[in-house]
């Protein structure tokens, strides 16, 4: 096979009545504006309370702004509805990813009906299957589609996500969102506790609804590493 052969077929906007971008697209530009393979692959990562999710609403108003059209989706939201919520209050409509759901068929058939799509907006990322992950590296590669991915980084057991660890594995970028989250004792929360009756588990399935309200029946709660591991909640009124 020549090295012709192997190169990725290049799909950037194939819209009605245009033409596929051409193999020697590199000088091109969308109809965004921005080259054609500038594309990336980006993922933000941090512990419960750090901001995820205001960021990727803020991501996309930043996007949408100038002109760029995009899609927001997510997976288990707190609210378990399709939307993307904050816990300083905003939302946004978003589409929920189901395991059968393919991130790529999903932007094909926008463009089929005539429907810009230029990035992805894709919270909770930390739930997503491994082979969305493949389909978000794809739709940057050979779709020149940008794909702002934000979610936890390990679950109650201080694990990677699957998603998580091929997310670092394939992103272009990965940064850790900068709102810092203290543990009660002052210290930088780094974990996430999955607490049930007022004490720390450590058993149970990965992904399992809370929330980090005092009077929820499963809840969650940032600690240190130091109070993760000792299991300490801090004291209680």
């Amino acid at each position: 096979m020549t090295d012709d052969a192997a190169a990725p077929t290049c799909l950037a906007h194939p819209f009605p009545g245009q033409p596929h971008a051409p193999a020697g697209c590199a000088a091109a530009r969308g109809l965004d504006g921005r080259p054609v393979h500038a594309a990336a692959l980006k993922f933000f990562w941090g512990p419960m309370d750090c901001g995820k999710s205001t960021m990727a609403l803020q991501m996309n108003y930043n996007h949408a702004r100038q002109g760029r059209r995009g899609l927001v989706t997510t997976r288990i939201d707190r609210s378990l509805g399709p939307q993307v919520t904050t816990r300083i209050g905003l939302a946004h409509e978003a589409i929920e990813v189901t395991d059968d759901l393919d991130l790529r068929a999903l932007v094909r058939g926008r463009w089929a009906d005539g429907v810009r799509v230029d990035y992805l907006i894709c919270d909770e990322a930390c739930f997503y299957t491994v082979e969305h992950v493949e389909q978000m590296a794809e739709l940057v590669d050979s779709y020149d589609v940008d794909v702002f991915a934000f979610g936890l980084a390990t679950d109650f057991r201080s694990r990677l996500f699957p998603a998580t660890q091929r997310l670092f594995e394939l992103a272009d970028e990965v940064a850790r969102i900068q709102v810092e989250v203290l543990c009660w004792c002052g210290r930088e929360g780094l974990l996430n506790a999955r607490v049930v009756d007022g004490r720390v588990v450590r058993e149970g399935a990965q992904v399992v609804i809370g929330d980090t309200v005092d009077t929820a029946e499963v809840r969650y709660q940032v600690l240190c590493r130091r109070h993760y591991r000792s299991g300490d909640l801090g004291p209680r009124d």
